[in-house]
């Protein structure tokens, strides 16, 4: 079923503003999953009226309180290699963020690289940036990502010690970025490069090879 412009405007969450704004249906779609059902899940496209940003809500059978499910509220997920422990960490800064407290983003965040240094085995009740600094030493990050991580590690005592210095809003969603790509890198993207060179190093039998073995 189709709509336009013309229905009623509906409360939903638009990222863009950072609040519940009203926002009004372009359109929708109702899939009903079970034929013996007549309930259904309804797929509504729809326009912020602040903004103008468009947002996708879903909601079942009866048509109320709608969800957003585009764009996703809860950010990318994590992928499965990455340690059951790091991803909860790193949920929780996505909860800060999104409830405004960029000061424990900055701290969440501080945690995590504590999370990564312990799960490597280079804590030793050292600093944080001495185990930062034994990871690269070890080969496990590199340049770039050791001085992303050494300016994470900054904003996060920042944000656990009183300065007086607020967190921006920005520098929360900037370490929120960046520490997921530190941990894509370590834990996902590593270990998909390491299976692709196992891959290229195996030897790759010729034609002339398999039209012997094809003979014999």
């Amino acid at each position: 079923m189709a709509t336009g412009e013309g229905t009623d405007p509906v409360l939903a969450e638009c990222p863009n503003c950072e609040r519940a704004v009203l926002a009004r249906e372009a359109g929708a779609l109702e899939l009903h999953y079970d034929p013996d059902s007549p309930w259904a899940w309804r797929y509504a496209l729809v326009r912020c009226q602040e903004c103008f940003g468009p947002l996708l809500l879903a909601q079942d059978d009866p048509f109320d309180h709608p969800e957003r499910v585009w764009p996703n509220p809860d950010g990318r997920e994590l992928s499965s290699n990455i340690p059951e422990s790091l991803r909860r960490e790193h949920s929780e800064a996505r909860a800060c963020l999104k409830a405004k407290a960029y000061t424990a983003v900055a701290v969440m965040v501080r945690r995590t690289l504590e999370g990564v240094c312990s799960d490597q085995g280079v804590t030793k009740r050292q600093p944080l940036v001495a185990s930062l600094r034994e990871l690269h030493q070890q080969g496990k990050i590199e340049g770039r990502l050791l001085e992303w991580a050494e300016a994470l590690r900054a904003l996060g005592n920042q944000g656990a010690h009183f300065t007086g210095v607020q967190v921006s809003r920005e520098d929360a969603t900037d370490a929120l970025a960046l520490a997921e790509a530190l941990l894509d890198y370590m834990y996902v993207f590593t270990d998909q490069y390491e299976q692709f060179k196992a891959r290229r190093s195996k030897p790759v039998a010729s034609s002339g090879d398999a039209g012997k073995s094809i003979s014999k």
